[in-house]
């Protein structure tokens, strides 16, 4: 009788959410129509996870807000997941989302 443990299992995959990842400063660019609760709708994703930005740039032009948000302490995976979230609420148009570590840290190379 073959022992249970000869049995070959499949290597585990990466944990995407451990706190132990790498951390990166999202920088979100965001483009929506301008409904009175869209800003508070926009940081709610954030406030649910306990997260407070560090920077946060709203300008309304006509019928449209563009909100600059930069946010530190996520794994870029997590940061991925957020901007997915935000472009499924309503009246968001775009969503862009860049790791401003990467380009500081390629404008500093290109620098020196």
């Amino acid at each position: 009788m073959p022992h249970l443990e000869a049995v070959n299992s499949a290597p585990t995959r990466a944990d995407v959410w451990n706190v132990n990842n790498a951390h990166c400063l999202a920088q979100y660019r965001i483009l929506a129509e301008a409904e009175p609760d869209l800003l508070v709708r926009v940081l709610n994703l954030f406030a649910l996870q306990f997260l407070t930005p560090e920077q946060v740039n709203v300008q309304r032009q006509d019928d449209l807000l563009s909100i600059d948000l930069l946010m530190s302490g996520l794994s870029w995976h997590r940061a991925q997941v957020i901007a997915e979230k935000l472009r499924n609420l309503i009246s968001v148009c775009t969503v862009d989302l860049h790791n401003a570590d990467a380009a500081w840290q390629a404008s500093a190379q290109a620098a020196g």
